[in-house]
């Protein structure tokens, strides 16, 4: 029984599909087929049934599968206690938000590759919440404030923002006032979410409505700016247009509280030393980072 066997294994049982999982681990299908042969013959049980969909987990398949999945972690902790100090190998296989992550995260981890050079670095850029485990995932960078989940986050930095309108929008609008006030306005949102704002030291939840939607932040940045309503962004995607007079800042009374920056990782006991060093880069960045541009707020 060979260690990439149940490697592959696995990633066939999460991913549901031979040509899913040889996408993860970048090899060609015909190799994820030979090994599943292979280790079933060794085993000499079915562990997936083939079909027309892809490939289901037999009673035995499900059996075996966390039993496989714990031995290549721990296969994973035992290669990294053994390596040089430093030295990172395998592969990184990181979710990224898009909004913030071609300025911001992009090049930590072009650094993070330049020094391990023998680490593949496979980022993905999406502001859409993936599932971690199901598609495979080492671990993901998100922004905002994080939702109850049984995924394990560690903070890296704070995330500044504020709520923002076209100098138009407010000469048609009005300007609100107070949280309430919100209840007239035309709010820009990536879905169904509530908004948070400083009340002085309490939080007030409101839950505007609007007309205008979108999973990207960036996209709700020139929204606002077309005078289309008002935005609850980070101040890295409205900085310059309230420099060029774009937008303005409006409820200053009431900003949102500060969010934050993170890593999450599937839940396990022993969080792989790839994960730990790109958590440390990204901290270290963050209190490196010009005071105007610490914590991920100007760009």
């Amino acid at each position: 029984m060979d260690i990439e066997e149940l490697r592959t294994f696995v990633e066939v049982a999460d991913a549901g599909g031979v040509s899913a999982a040889a996408l993860r681990l970048g090899v060609a299908k015909s190799v994820v087929s030979r090994r599943l042969f292979r280790l079933e013959a060794d085993l000499g049980v079915q562990l997936l049934a083939r079909t027309t969909r892809g490939a289901a987990l037999t009673e035995a398949g499900s059996t075996f599968r966390d039993y496989a999945a714990r031995v290549c972690a721990e296969i994973e902790v035992a290669r990294e206690t053994i390596l040089p100090a430093g030295d990172l190998r395998g592969r990184l296989r990181v979710a990224v938000p898009l909004s913030f992550g071609p300025n911001h995260f992009a090049p930590i981890l072009a650094e993070m590759a330049r020094r391990h050079p023998q680490l593949q670095v496979h980022a993905c850029y999406g502001d859409r919440f993936v599932d971690l485990v199901t598609e495979g995932y080492d671990c993901a960078i998100r922004v905002g404030y994080l939702p109850d989940s049984n995924l394990v986050a560690r903070r890296v930095g704070p995330i500044f923002g504020k709520f923002v309108a076209s100098p138009d929008y407010v000469a048609a609008r009005g300007a609100p006032e107070t949280p309430p006030d919100l209840a007239g306005h035309e709010a820009l949102m990536q879905g169904t979410e509530s908004w948070q704002l400083m009340d002085g030291d309490s939080i007030v939840t409101v839950r505007p409505q609007g007309r205008f939607k979108a999973d990207n932040g960036t996209a709700l940045a020139a929204a606002a700016a077309a005078g289309l309503g008002i935005a609850c962004l980070p101040d890295c995607l409205t900085d310059h247009y309230i420099a060029s007079g774009a937008l303005v800042p409006v409820l200053a009374r009431h900003p949102p509280p500060p969010a934050g920056a993170y890593v999450v990782r599937p839940p396990g006991q022993h969080p792989a030393r790839k994960i730990r060093v790109l958590t440390d880069l990204l901290i270290e960045y963050c209190d490196q980072a010009p005071a105007p541009a610490r914590a991920f707020g100007a760009g």
